[in-house]
């Protein structure tokens, strides 16, 4: 079970260490992808099997998996955007965190 934590109570490699978990986890949500070859097409079809197909058989292959991809998206869309607001409330926190310190170090310059 994730437990809660109160960014504001976390020092700045702490925030950091964070904002760069969320980073990672937002990014590994997506993956790209590049068609090389349009008259030899070889189809990732899972378990490290590959399918050589017609560009015609390819392109049904593809809209299913399209389909079916999108309404994974759709499923994953929340937790995608509370992890974008997690992450900007982290990256808020530690720009007034850094601000605190900038504050504090002007201040004690000023009475030396």
């Amino acid at each position: 079970m994730a437990q809660s934590v109160n960014i504001t109570e976390l020092n700045l490699p702490q925030l950091e260490m964070l904002k760069n978990q969320l980073d990672q986890e937002v990014d590994s949500m997506y993956v790209p992808g590049k068609l090389h070859d349009g008259e030899h097409t070889l189809i990732y079809v899972g378990t490290g099997c590959y399918v050589e197909k017609t560009p015609e058989d390819a392109k049904d292959f593809f809209e299913r998996k399209t389909d079916f991809l999108t309404k994974q998206m759709e499923k994953i869309q929340p937790a995608l955007k509370e992890k974008h607001a997690r992450k900007q409330a982290v990256m808020e926190t530690m720009s007034q965190k850094i601000q605190q310190l900038t504050a504090l170090g002007a201040t004690q310059a000023a009475e030396a």
